[in-house]
This record gives C-alpha cells, sequence and structure tokens, in this order.
C-alpha cells in the first residue's frame, strides 16, 4: 500500500476550478517534485492532502487513514503524528526561540527531546542560533527552521512548499540532501512543490498540476 493515495481529487472555488481528476501514489522513500505554474493550484493541493483545506470531491489515504473520513480531532491527531509541513510563508511562532519553534511538533506529540532538536537545527547549520527570536534572523534562515521543524518528529510525509525558495545554492544542496537523508531513513515520502531545477532534478519522480490534470512531467 502506498504511503499516500489520491484518488479523483478536485477543489474549486466558486466557478473556478483550482484542479481536477488528480491521482497521485506516493511511496516510502521517495522524494517527488510537483511542478506547475504560478496559480496551477500546486499550494492548494498540499493543503487538501494534509487535511488543511477540503476537496471538493476524492479520496486521500495517509498511512492506512482515509483522511476525509476522519473528524477534525482525529484528522489533527494523524497530523501531528505522521505530517511535516513546510509553508512557503514559514508560519513559525514569533514569540518563541528557534529552537522553541523547532521543538514544538514534539511538544505536541507530549515529547521533549532537545538532543534531536540540537541535532535537527545542527543539521540545517543553526545550531548557534537556537536561542535567537524569528524577528533576528534573515528569510533564508526562517526556512531552514521550518525545514527543522518539520522534520524533528520524524514523519512519514513530507510535505514542502518551495522549500529552497529563499535559499542561496549551497544551502538549498544542503537542504535537498537533508530531505533526501530523512526520508530514506525514515521510509517516509517527500512531495516539494518547487519552480528550482535543481530542487526537480534532485527528486525521484516529477509531476505536473496544470489544467490536464496531474500527471508526469
Amino acid at each position: 500500500m502506498s504511503l499516500l493515495s489520491a484518488r479523483g481529487l478536485a477543489k474549486s472555488y466558486g466557478e473556478v476550478a483550482v484542479f481536477s481528476g488528480v491521482d497521485l501514489d506516493l511511496e516510502a522513500g521517495e522524494i517527488v517534485a510537483l511542478l506547475g505554474e504560478s496559480g496551477s493550484g500546486k499550494s492548494t493541493l498540499l493543503n487538501c492532502l494534509a487535511g488543511l483545506d477540503e476537496a471538493d470531491t476524492g479520496q486521500i489515504t495517509l498511512d492506512g487513514a482515509d483522511l476525509r473520513a476522519l473528524d477534525d480531532e482525529a484528522r489533527s491527531a494523524l497530523r501531528r503524528r505522521a505530517l511535516g509541513f513546510v509553508f512557503q510563508a514559514f508560519h513559525l511562532l514569533p514569540h518563541l526561540s528557534v529552537a522553541d519553534n523547532v521543538a514544538l511538533p514534539l511538544r505536541l506529540l507530549g515529547q521533549r527531546d532537545d538532543g534531536r532538536v540540537a541535532a535537527m537545527l545542527a543539521a540545517v547549520n543553526l545550531g548557534a542560533l537556537a536561542a535567537r527570536m524569528p524577528r533576528q534572523l534573515s528569510g533564508g534562515q526562517l526556512q531552514r527552521v521550518a525545514i527543522a521543524r518539520a522534520l524533528v518528529h520524524r514523519p512519514r510525509l513530507v510535505l514542502a512548499d518551495e522549500p529552497t525558495g529563499n535559499l542561496d545554492p549551497r544551502h538549498a544542496g544542503e537542504v535537498l540532501e537533508l530531505l533526501r537523508g530523512c526520508t530514506r531513513e525514515a521510509g517516509a515520502a517527500c512531495l516539494l512543490v518547487t519552480h528550482s531545477e535543481v530542487a526537480a532534478q534532485a527528486a525521484d519522480r516529477r509531476l505536473r498540476l496544470d489544467e490536464a490534470g496531474l500527471h508526469e512531467a
């Protein structure tokens, strides 16, 4: 069974169709790049796959659970346990330090592991900035904090919206290697939205979302 499976997903806002007829399977250990023009619905698709937005039609199975059949509480519990999400706008909590932002997924699971938080920050070359507040960081540093937060609890699925968009080539390469290492080590899958050809080339597969639906790129 695929780690993530989606069948017949469609989403519209009023009379405007965002996407339709989306079928997708993600296997454990693979990284898949999601390509498409701006406005093609890539971010909306990620939100639907995460249960943060509701598709109009279709079925989503995540780690054996029928996502759309779950109530809000069960869906939130599944997200906390099985999902890591890298948001394009970061969504760090401004009143928490870098380390506390990264630790948040563990704390939501009732866990505390300062060693894992420190190791994750070291992996994105931010160990020396653990005590800083988000307002004291550059865009690229905020991006790397968001990636560390998404990976710290070893999720089964990582959904990443432009994870290298604010990074220079060196740090982008390091992040892609980190995503690959974490997915393979944990037997997880990663779907990343990107406009970067470097990031797309680093993926195992490339998919494109357009008016025709979702297809191999």
